[in-house]
This record gives structure tokens, C-alpha cells and sequence, in this order.
């Protein structure tokens, strides 16, 4: 299980578990590899996981009656990603989650998630402190959509992820920012 010292590791950022503790919980995790553009999860499926990514890049995204993408998320190793308001009902989601890359995620059912919590609770506090962080990034984001021009979101998302603009194409991060692609060529020129 090469995955447990990753997992391990990404824990160990925010709680501290003992061998036995650790040992405890990685079997309720399931290991999985995903072929580049293949789906986890599609629009108006029942949402019964979240995904951790240990090796790969997903996007989860949304699409309108046209066909025009919206990327809510990229999830590249180490972050977690799945249609989180649908997860935590059980119900169907709004989001695609895809595959940009071949992946190898980590998948963890909601009643796995609780069990693992109930068995360690130092879990909670290690949930809790994700969904926090997933939460602050995510007002962060929204509040840089609504009143940052498009040369500034370029420049944010550049600077926080870099290694994102070797990884995906230009339309994918126009998308995400919610931009032209032609906006985006532009900008990048302009650097």
C-alpha cells in the first residue's frame, strides 16, 4: 500500500495518529485509478463520495444548455474534490468530476467519513480543518470573481498555481476564470 504513506502524510498536516489510529481508518479508504477523461461523478448522479487525489488532475465542472464549461475545481495531488453539496446530502449532484490526467485517488463514502470520525475522533477535527480551509479558498474565489478584472484573476491564479498552466490548456483556465479564451491569449501575452 504505497498510497498509506501519502495519506499519512496529508493527515499528519493537521492531526497527529498513532500507528494503531491510522491503521484503524485506511481501510475504509478505496483505491482507485481513473483513465484520463473519465468521469467520477456526472451531472444528476447520487453523490456518495469525495475523492482524494494522489497522483493526476480532475476538474469538476458544470455546463449550460449550450455546451459552454464552467470549472468550479481543478483537484490536482493532495487536494480533495468532489460535488460537496450533493455529498453531504446524498443526492444528485449538479457537477461533473473528470479526469484530465490518468488519476489514482483515494475514495471516502460520507458513511465511511462518519465511521472513520466515530472510531478516531481526531478525524473530525482533521475533516473539519479541510472543509474549513475548502471554504475560506472558496470565498476567496468567488470574491475574486465578482470584483477583480480578468488581468488580476490571471495574475492570482498564476501565482498561487503555477504548475496548473503546464497541466491544462488555456480554454480549461479561461473557463475557470470565467473569462474568453481570447481574453486569456491576450493576457498571456501581455506577461
Amino acid at each position: 500500500m504505497e498510497y498509506a504513506s501519502f495519506l499519512r502524510k496529508h493527515i499528519g498536516e493537521i492531526v497527529a495518529l498513532s500507528d494503531e489510529e491510522f491503521n484503524l481508518i485506511l481501510p475504509f479508504f478505496s483505491y482507485r485509478t481513473i483513465n484520463k477523461k473519465e468521469y467520477l461523478i456526472r451531472e444528476g448522479q447520487t453523490v456518495h463520495s469525495e475523492f482524494f487525489v494522489l497522483k493526476g488532475l480532475l476538474k469538476a465542472f458544470m455546463s449550460d444548455e449550450s455546451g459552454k464549461e464552467f470549472i468550479v475545481q481543478f483537484a490536482m495531488e493532495n487536494w480533495w474534490i468532489s460535488d460537496y453539496p450533493a455529498y453531504k446530502i446524498q443526492g444528485k449532484g449538479d457537477l461533473c468530476v473528470q479526469a484530465l490526467e490518468d488519476c489514482v485517488v483515494l475514495e471516502l463514502s460520507l458513511e465511511n467519513k462518519n465511521r472513520i470520525c466515530g472510531l478516531v475522533p481526531k478525524m473530525q477535527q482533521f475533516h473539519g480543518t479541510k472543509a474549513f480551509n475548502g471554504f475560506v479558498a472558496l470565498q476567496k474565489r468567488v470574491l475574486s470573481l465578482m470584483r477583480n478584472s480578468a488581468s488580476e484573476k490571471y495574475e492570482l491564479l498564476l501565482e498561487q498555481y503555477p504548475a496548473l498552466f503546464q497541466r491544462v490548456s488555456k480554454t480549461m483556465i479561461a473557463h475557470y476564470l470565467g473569462v474568453s479564451r481570447e481574453t486569456l491569449s491576450r493576457l498571456s501575452h501581455q506577461r
